[in-house]
Order: C-alpha cells, then sequence, then structure tokens
C-alpha cells in the first residue's frame, strides 16, 4: 500500500502489513482524522443512520452524522427513506438544526432557500429580484444545487447511508453469517424505549476497538464476573466477516433446568457481593438460543448489542481527533408486555455511561488517548489469538477483530 497523501511533513506509512501493532499517531494526527472523513466514512462504507421506527411517518426526519458531515434523514411521502446532507447549497447552513421533527419541505432559515424531501431545490427567495431589480439571472439552473443526497439501504429497521456509489449492498456487505446475526437479535419489530448520550475523551478508533476487543470483559468489568453475565470459562466465541471488517462476539449460558421456565436468576461468584434487585439480572430466552451478550460490529460506527434482554444499538460519532460521541438507542419490541419493557429498561442499568458493565469503557480510551501523546511513533502490541484475522471457536481470548478493525481502516485509507 502506499502512503497516506496528507499535507504533513512525515507522511503516515503503515510500518509492514502487521496489524498487530499500531502507531499511537493514529489517534492523535489531525492530518489523518481529516483523511479519514473523505477516504473512509465518504467512502465505500456502509454508516448507520437512525432505526426505521424512528421516523415513521411521511415528513419525519432525523439528524445525524456521518462522520463530521451532518445529515437529514427524512420519510418521504411515498413511505421511502432519503439521506440527505444537512447545508444549504447556497452558504451552506444548517437547514435542519432540532434534532428531529416533521416537515412538509425543508427550508434554509438564513435565505429561505426550500428544497423538497427529495432534497431538489424547489424555491428560492427574491428569485426574480423586488420591483425587477436584483434576484439571479437567467443562466441559473435550480437542477445543479440540490442537496448532496447519499445511498440508502435499510435493513430490519436499521437504515444505513453511503456516499460512494462502490459499496456492495449492504447484505453483501457484512456478509450471510454476520447478517443471521441480526437477524437472531431483530427477530419482531422495534420500539424505542430511550437514549443514553456521551462523550468519549478519545478518538474514534479507540472505542470501535474496545468493542472489538472481547478479552478485556472480563478484566476491567469486574460486574461481568461477579455476577455471570460474562466469564472465561463460558460457551462462545468470535466470528468475523470475510473480509475482516465486522465482527460477533457472543457468550453462551448453561441450559435451565426444568424449573427455570427459560429464565435464569442471578448469582453471585463472590458471596460477599449482593443485589438488592436481583431482577435485573434475570434472563429470559426470547431469541431462540442461550446467548447472554452478544456484540456485534458493523464497520465503521455501529454496535448491535444483547446484553441478556437488553438491547440496543451504539452509533459511535467522531466529534475531532481526540473526542467522539457514543449514542445508545435502547429497544424492546413494539408487541412487548408491560412486564418486559420493565425487565428491560432495569437491564439497561447495565449499559449506559453509568453503566455497570460499561461505566469503564468511558474512560479507559480517554487513558489511552492521553498516553499516546508521549510518543505517536510508538505502537501497540496486539498478540492475543496470534496476528491473524480469523474467527474464533470456543475462546474469545484473542485480538483478531480488533486487527480486523485496522485492515478495514486501511483497506479504506489506501494505506
Amino acid at each position: 500500500m502506499s502512503a497516506l497523501s496528507i499535507e504533513d511533513d512525515a507522511p503516515f506509512i503503515w510500518p509492514g502489513d502487521d496489524t498487530s501493532r499500531a502507531p499511537y499517531r493514529v489517534y492523535t494526527d489531525p492530518h489523518i482524522y481529516a483523511m479519514e472523513q473523505k477516504n473512509l466514512f465518504q467512502g465505500p462504507t456502509w454508516n448507520f443512520l437512525c432505526l426505521d421506527v424512528e421516523i415513521p411517518n411521511p415528513g419525519d426526519y432525523k439528524t445525524t452524522f456521518v462522520g463530521d458531515a451532518p445529515i437529514i434523514v427524512v420519510r418521504t411521502k411515498d413511505g421511502g427513506v432519503n439521506a440527505l446532507m444537512n447545508r444549504c447549497a447556497h452558504k451552506g447552513s444548517l437547514i435542519c438544526y432540532k434534532p428531529r421533527g416533521n416537515v412538509q419541505e425543508l427550508t434554509c432559515v438564513y435565505h429561505n432557500w426550500v428544497y423538497n424531501l427529495d432534497g431538489k431545490l424547489t424555491g428560492v427567495a427574491f428569485r426574480k429580484g423586488v420591483g425587477g431589480k436584483g434576484g439571479v439571472g437567467p443562466e441559473f439552473n435550480a437542477d445543479e444545487h440540490n442537496l448532496v443526497r447519499l445511498r440508502v439501504d435499510t435493513y430490519r429497521g436499521l437504515v444505513f447511508g453511503s456516499f460512494s456509489e462502490e459499496t456492495p449492498p449492504f447484505k453483501d456487505y457484512i456478509g450471510a453469517e454476520l447478517i443471521a446475526s441480526i437477524d437472531r437479535v431483530f427477530i419482531k419489530p422495534l420500539k424505542v424505549l430511550g437514549y443514553h448520550s456521551q462523550m468519549l475523551p478519545n478518538n474514534w478508533k479507540l472505542y470501535a476497538e474496545n468493542n472489538k476487543d472481547s478479552y478485556h470483559a472480563s478484566l476491567l468489568h469486574v460486574f461481568h464476573n461477579t455476577f455471570g453475565v460474562v466469564r472465561p470459562n463460558m460457551g462462545g466465541g468470535i466470528k468475523l466477516s470475510e473480509n475482516g471488517w465486522h465482527h460477533l462476539s457472543y457468550t453462551e449460558r448453561t441450559p435451565p433446568n426444568d424449573d427455570e421456565t427459560g429464565r435464569e436468576k442471578v448469582r453471585s461468584l463472590k458471596e460477599q457481593y449482593k443485589l438488592h434487585d436481583s431482577t435485573m439480572m434475570e434472563h429470559r430466552l426470547e431469541l431462540g438460543d442461550l446467548v447472554t451478550n452478544s456484540i456485534q460490529t458493523i464497520f465503521p460506527n455501529l454496535v448491535v448489542q444483547q446484553i441478556l434482554n437488553c438491547l440496543a444499538v451504539r452509533q459511535l460519532i467522531p466529534r475531532g481527533v481526540d473526542s467522539s460521541e457514543l449514542i445508545w438507542t435502547v429497544l424492546g419490541f413494539a408487541d412487548d408486555t408491560e412486564d418486559m419493557t420493565a425487565l428491560r429498561l432495569k437491564a439497561n442499568n447495565l449499559v449506559g455511561p453509568a453503566g455497570f458493565i460499561s461505566m469503564e469503557d468511558g474512560c479507559v480510551g480517554g487513558f489511552v488517548q492521553r498516553a499516546a501523546k508521549a510518543d505517536p511513533e510508538a505502537r501497540t502490541i496486539m498478540p492475543m489469538g496470534g496476528s491473524g484475522i480469523e474467527p474464533s471457536a470456543g475462546s474469545r481470548v484473542t485480538e483478531s477483530a480488533v486487527r480486523g478493525f485496522w485492515k478495514g481502516w486501511r483497506d479504506c485509507m489506501k494505506i
């Protein structure tokens, strides 16, 4: 691969082909961050935008981001979904500045340029001037000034956008085995139960790596081990897409006894620790298997989560070279009973910014970010499971999926 083409006195070259040795510079260099916007986020990737259920009616919209690029996702009058750059063609102002709403058309508040829900420019204030003076000339062609429109693909209620015509259809993008993992979780129509949002004091890639690093779970997250959600000796493993970009990490519990009727009560491996309300840890087997913990990543910015009965998607948004935002959308099924919804919301205490098994993830990336600045040319060491990029049946003590992330990053960045 060639060197990254950036305006820098020391152009970045990945040292060799070993994806188990990532240079710390990839987390700290603003030139690399800038090139990611073009080559990766606006390159041949599918970026998660929103959930289909969040924009149910014609004119419903939600604002989001693909990398740094602000995006409007809107339901069209015929029931389709459009993804449009949230940037007026005139002066570049945001068009939709509220997180969500319902509109008949898209109007820029700055100079009142108007677009339909397909992004077509339909109106320019004072186009003919006032009193026969001013206005735009006859050479002005409105068709040349529509909003930038992304490709859209929707699967199981997940809405994705891509700037690239080279990106294959979403099902081909992640492959049959990992599509089956989405099918496994999203078995019925979804409903949104709520949101978490947190700012992370680190480059977006550190959190992306963290989700693919399965073996830290029983070390960093003591709650996991103490109450038996994830233990090193549990069944499960790591699955990878054929190109290594996307992954699934999962753990399985032992089959329930006949008297458990598909539920597993909380148990502590350390008798001195107890929960006042153990129902938070109750696991109802609703997905047809014994999986207690399923973390699936879709490169570059989505995590699909099932932890016991807590379902969610996590969207990762870069906010500069040393900051990122994580948005958790907590989910249930549309036909959930009140009792099931209550269980999901209780289990939601496990995750989010202050979650019992995820709050540590909100700070460890910052620890790396701060230390990485000391010597950007030094390199990480990721030897768990060897140096290759392959699935791991029966073991999660591997960094194979992290190495797969760096393969995807290098593929997109062409280095």
